[in-house]
C-alpha cells in the first residue's frame, strides 16, 4: 500500500485536491494500491475555496508517515504571509515522507517551510515572480507543467496537478497502467508545450513613461513597419542610447525584443479569433509563418497549429484550417 496524503487548509482550492486524488483513485482500478487520505493542521475539519466544509481523517502530523504528501494550493498565501502553524503543518510531515509534491500555489506553502531553498521549482504562471521574490535560492521554472527536484515536485496551476499525479503513478507503476488512467480519465497522458501557452497575452508591467507607451501603440497600429531601434528613436526624438536605455530601466527588456513581444501577442490574439497561423503572421508583423512558428517554439514549446486546435475560438460548421 501507497498512502497519499493531502494536506487540506481554510481556502484551499477543491479542484487541486479533486483532481490527483482521482487520478490515484482510478490507478487503484488498474493495479495500484493508493490510499488516499486528507488531513489538516489540527485535524479539525476545513472549508474550501468553493465554501464547502470537508471532514478529514486526522491531523497533519499523524501517523503513520505518507509515502507521498500533497500540499495543494489556495489563492490567499500569494497575496499573504503563510502561518507560521501551517508551515509547521508542512515541515513536519514532510520531514518523514517519501517524496512531497505541491499543486499549484501550493508550493508557496513548500517554500514558507524551507523546502525549496536551492531547488528548482514552478507554480501557476501568474505567481511565478512572486515566488521568486519569496523564495530567492529557488530556481523558479515559469513554463514548466511540473519539476522534480529529488524527491520534491511542483506543479504549475490548477490542472496541471493531474499531470503531476499522473507522472507520480507513472514513477511509481510504469507507462502502461498509467495511459490505462489518463484514457479512463479523458486526459493526456503528457501534454505537449508548457503552461506559458495558458498565461494571458501582454501580461508584462505596462510602461509608464509617455515615450513608451507612444512606442507600444505605434507597434500595435502597424506591426509590420519598420520598428527598429533607429526608427523608434528616430519617432520619439531620442538617441537610440537612451531609448535602449528606457528600456532596460522601465521593462527589462530591449527594444526589439519588446517590439516581438508584442507582434507575437498579436498573433496570439489572431490565432485566438480563428484566423490561420499564416495570416496571423502576417498581420502581427512576421515576415512569414516560418519566423512565427519558430516565435511559438521559442516561447511556449508549441507550434501555432497545435495552440490553435487548443484555444481558438471555437465555430460551429466551420472548421479553422
Amino acid at each position: 500500500m501507497h498512502r497519499v496524503a493531502f494536506l487540506l487548509y481554510d481556502g484551499v482550492t477543491l479542484l487541486d485536491v479533486a483532481g490527483p486524488a482521482e487520478v490515484f483513485k482510478e490507478a487503484n482500478r488498474f493495479g495500484a494500491d493508493y490510499r488516499v487520505e486528507l488531513r489538516s493542521p489540527d485535524g479539525e475539519q476545513i472549508t474550501t475555496d468553493l465554501g464547502f466544509r470537508i471532514a478529514v481523517d486526522g491531523p497533519a502530523a499523524a501517523e503513520p508517515a505518507p509515502d507521498t504528501f500533497v500540499v495543494p494550493g489556495g489563492s490567499r498565501y500569494p497575496r499573504q504571509p503563510v502561518p507560521d502553524e501551517l508551515s509547521r503543518a508542512v515541515r513536519e510531515p514532510a520531514a518523514t515522507a517519501g517524496r512531497v509534491a505541491s499543486i499549484c500555489t501550493g508550493a508557496f506553502l513548500l517554500a514558507a517551510a524551507g523546502l525549496l531553498d536551492g531547488k528548482r521549482a514552478t507554480t501557476h504562471w501568474r505567481v511565478t515572480h512572486e515566488l521568486a521574490a519569496r523564495c530567492p535560492t529557488t530556481r523558479v521554472e515559469p513554463d514548466a507543467l511540473y519539476v522534480r527536484d529529488g524527491t520534491t515536485y511542483t506543479s504549475a496551476g490548477v490542472t496541471a496537478g493531474i499531470d503531476l499525479a499522473l507522472a507520480l503513478v507513472e514513477a511509481d507503476h510504469g507507462p502502461d497502467l498509467t495511459r490505462d488512467v489518463a484514457r479512463f480519465l479523458v486526459v493526456y497522458m503528457q501534454r505537449a508545450g508548457g503552461q506559458s501557452q495558458f498565461s494571458a497575452p501582454l501580461q508584462g508591467p505596462p510602461p509608464r513613461s509617455p515615450a513608451l507607451h507612444k512606442i507600444v501603440d505605434r507597434v500595435t497600429a502597424d506591426p509590420g513597419a519598420d520598428h527598429s531601434l533607429g526608427e523608434l528613436a528616430k519617432h520619439l526624438n531620442m538617441s537610440t542610447r537612451h531609448l535602449t536605455r528606457l528600456f532596460r530601466e522601465e521593462l527589462s527588456t530591449t527594444p526589439a525584443r519588446y517590439v516581438e513581444n508584442i507582434r507575437f501577442d498579436l498573433a496570439r490574439a489572431l490565432l485566438d479569433q480563428g484566423h490561420t497561423a499564416t495570416q496571423a503572421a502576417a498581420r502581427a508583423g512576421f515576415p512569414g509563418y516560418e519566423s512565427l512558428r519558430r516565435a511559438f517554439a521559442k516561447k511556449m514549446s508549441t507550434t501555432p497549429a497545435a495552440y490553435q486546435r487548443r484555444f481558438a475560438t471555437a465555430r460551429r460548421g466551420d472548421e479553422i484550417h
